[in-house]
């Protein structure tokens, strides 16, 4: 039997960049059919991008997006593609149209609306109620949209009507548990319908969330036979043998599998430079404190961005240790970025002396402590401002978990890499980028192995105020992630007085994390969109 060859466009395709991605769509169609394919498919809404939020709910992007796909089924010439796309017909479906000979064969309406984590489908699409297919080289196959190979009923549909291979096109967001449940699930359905699985995932970052790609090819008796790198845009070929119901992938990009470290790292770069070129900045800006976070921070900017397009800067008061200062300006200089001291002790002398008069006889307390931050804050807007610079805030997640942070202090920022990251993880991806090839102690041994300190009074440490980040993290994630109640952390064998202080930590701070920058998801339960909890509340 003849083999079904297929081109699977494992691209970025920005959210309302409806012109752009048509244009990449018909160069990536014509390639596709350069080089024989015989179907050509691109990841879940690829015309409007994913997601759209309540751009649907705007009748003129909806009509933009229904003339791209017109506009491209015109162009189809010898080649099938199926094409992701809001679909309006009175109801707006997340659809997937199959192009060819010039015109719409057939629309695919998702089946399954997820709306819990990040996603929000119900919010603005109605089901779809069947499972479509259609014939391609002599094979009959299945179309399905993302949250469908979730559920069994899509894909038993379409093999009962027939399919041998179902195309799944998706935009399934990563994080740090996703991918093997991906193939876990994918096994099932392969084995339960008997049909093999093309498993197509969008990449690039989106506000935050972040696509990894990662395409998959399933048999039909449930073995993966290829997996696509995470985080690399790519035409991926592929060649489906109907006789065994068999892929097999033609020439992919190597994965590495250099452990979980190296796929995290790589979100976070993925994420930060999206953000910044897709919002149309020049670079990005941020305050390094000689601490952990903002010294793994600096590696991911330049990573993501270039040195060219980074600046550091120090801003020192009469609490800033010399290593912060020296071990700030070793990794600056090491990695080639734009670096500038700005002491600000008379500054913030200057605010005390102004306030004094209000503060009358109040003692010192941690408002002057938050005074250096925010003094910092108003230094780093400013320079913002005039160098046109995004921003970055380098908090991580454990600090933004139990309020350690100061708003409009060191929670200023237009976008945050590290916060949906634990502070042990910070250290884990400090580490390892140290071990790359091109490490060289990127980040300074100094800097890692220091007690962590916010230096907003003499020999504070971190410690001072919190658990140790072991303990802590251990007891956010059940908390967070498990959702666990505070006697099951107790249970698992936490002091019942840390855990109560932790728990009553997270449960007050809402407040501040709702001002908080957006950063990458790169856990299974971020704060923002996904983890959404009232400020006013009486619940502990």
């Amino acid at each position: 039997m003849t083999k079904l060859r297929l081109a699977l466009a494992q691209f970025d395709f920005p959210v309302g960049a409806v012109v752009a991605n048509t244009n990449k769509i018909r160069e990536l169609m014509d390639q596709a059919h350069a080089g024989g394919a015989d179907l050509v498919a691109f990841p879940e809404l690829a015309v409007s991008g994913y997601p759209p939020e309540d751009l649907l709910v705007r009748p003129s992007f909806l009509r933009a997006c229904s003339e791209a796909i017109a506009t491209l089924a015109a162009e189809t010439d010898g080649i099938a593609a199926l094409v992701g796309f809001p679909h309006s017909e009175g109801e707006v479906y997340n659809a997937a149209a199959l192009l060819r000979e010039g015109r719409v064969e057939c629309v695919a309406h998702k089946q399954a609306l997820p709306n819990y984590g990040v996603f929000d489908d119900k919010r603005y699409f109605r089901p779809g109620h069947a499972s479509a297919t259609g014939m391609v080289a002599g094979v009959r196959v299945g179309y399905l949209v993302c949250e469908d190979i979730w559920e069994p009923e899509p894909a038993a549909g379409a093999a009962r009507a027939g399919a041998e291979l179902i195309v799944v096109i998706n935009a399934s967001p990563w994080d740090d548990a996703k991918q093997a449940t991906r193939e876990a699930l994918l096994a099932a359905r392969a084995k339960e319908t008997g049909c093999a699985i093309v498993y197509l995932n969008l990449v690039g970052g989106q506000d935050d969330v972040v696509y990894d790609g990662a395409s998959l090819l399933v048999n039909g008796d449930g073995n993966i036979a290829a997996r696509a790198p995470a985080f690399v845009d790519a035409l991926l070929w592929a060649s489906f043998d109907p006789s065994t119901r068999t892929l097999s992938a033609e020439g992919w990009p190597a994965v590495d599998d250099a452990g979980p470290e190296a796929t995290l790292y790589a979100a976070l770069v993925r994420g930060t430079r999206d953000y910044v070129e897709k919002n149309g900045f020049a670079g990005v800006l941020l305050g390094l404190s000689g601490g952990i976070d903002s010294a793994l921070t600096l590696a991911l900017a330049v990573d993501a961005l270039g040195a060219g397009r980074v600046t550091a800067v120090m801003l020192p008061t009469r609490y800033t240790s010399q290593l912060s200062l020296d071990g700030a300006r070793e990794q600056a200089e090491r990695l080639g970025a734009d670096y500038h001291i700005i002491d600000i002790e008379p500054t913030y002398r200057s605010f005390l002396a102004a306030l004094a008069p209000a503060f009358g006889d109040r003692g010192p307390d941690v408002t002057e402590e938050n005074l250096q931050s925010r003094t910092r804050g108003v230094m780093l807007m400013a320079l913002s401002n005039k160098r046109g610079r995004l921003l970055l805030s380098t908090g991580n997640k454990s600090e933004m978990a139990v309020g350690y942070a100061t708003l409009y202090g060191d929670m200023c920022g237009a976008y945050a890499p590290l916060k949906d990251v634990y502070k042990t993880a910070v250290y884990r991806l400090a580490l390892w980028r140290n071990e790359q090839p091109d490490g060289a102690e990127t980040i300074p041994a100094a800097v890692i192995e220091r007690p962590p300190s916010a230096e907003l009074r003499a020999d504070q440490i971190d410690q001072d105020s919190l658990p140790p980040y072991d303990e802590l993290d251990a007891i956010l994630q059940r908390f967070i992630e498990g959702e666990q109640s505070q006697a099951e952390i107790v249970a698992a064998g936490f002091a019942a007085e840390t855990v109560h202080r932790v728990v009553r930590m997270v449960l007050v701070n809402e407040f501040k994390r709702r001002q908080s920058a957006p950063g990458p998801r790169v856990t299974t339960r971020a704060f923002g969109r996904e983890r959404r909890y009232p400020i006013t509340s009486g619940w502990r």
